[in-house]
């Protein structure tokens, strides 16, 4: 049984945490970091989630037209983020595509912003359109653990406009999961709220089979059950962890 500090920083960390203006990070965020691609050394990703993103744009062959635009941010580049297109742009279109320092995903290390390869390549809303490679990448995405993170129509479910080019890093099997049920972020940690240890959500994914459940920090993740085979455990940022079993 871990420490109660150890149980709540570990809340606040791993793929699942949610950061949105409700649930903003508690400290900065310090994942371990590597660039996503050679070509674009200065676009950094947590580990994981930088591989994943390399071998889904290999898979789709987006290589040539596929470009890294904004992944890990510091609290101090998101907040000059912040106060510079507030003064571009104003108030409106700022709260619409712009986090607030502390509240944004790419201070994580889990968010990417992605965009069609030109000569010019907006920073704030890059292109990424349906079709080419990008479409693939799209289709491909859930399987390396990315989803849309703010797709059209749950702008009152993330607060955020409709970001087409910004894709979350939530790891296997959630990102089935919230794919295949349509399903942001925000509704899908509050669907594992219904799925206690002794209530655990199942999914099969090829040869895998699932459980997954919701315990609240102060539990302990040895609350969770025993069940054979590997187990990863996040937190949520809103007080719990999901641990995850497969088999």
């Amino acid at each position: 049984m871990k420490t109660a500090l150890a149980r709540k920083a570990l809340a606040c960390a791993g793929p699942l945490i949610l950061v949105n203006g409700d649930h903003p990070l508690a400290r900065e965020a310090a994942p371990e970091l590597e660039p996503v691609h050679p070509r674009w050394p200065q676009v950094l990703l947590e580990r994981r989630a930088a591989r994943q993103l390399t071998a889904c744009i290999r898979a789709v062959g987006g290589g040539e037209d596929i470009v890294p635009v904004s992944g890990w941010r510091s609290r101090a580049e998101q907040q000059a983020i912040w106060d510079d297109t507030l003064r571009a742009e104003g108030e409106a279109f700022t709260r619409s595509y712009v986090a607030r320092p502390g509240c944004s995903e790419h201070e994580s290390g889990l968010a990417i912003d992605l965009g069609r390869a030109a000569d010019e390549i907006d920073f704030i809303r890059p292109d990424f359109p349906e079709d080419g490679a990008c479409g693939a990448f799209r289709r491909a995405a859930a399987g390396y653990g990315f989803i849309l993170r703010y797709p059209a129509g749950k702008e009152g479910v993330t607060g955020i406009a409709h970001e087409p080019w910004h894709f979350r890093y939530v790891g296997a099997p959630h990102a089935e999961i919230m794919t295949a049920k349509g399903l942001v972020l925000e509704e899908y940690l509050e669907l594992l709220e219904e799925h206690p240890p002794r209530r655990p959500l199942r999914f099969r994914s090829g040869i895998y089979e699932f459980q997954i459940c919701r315990l609240e920090a102060a539990e302990g993740e040895g609350a969770s059950p025993r069940w054979g085979g590997c187990r990863q455990i996040s937190g949520d940022n809103r007080g719990g962890l999901i641990v995850t079993r497969w088999r």
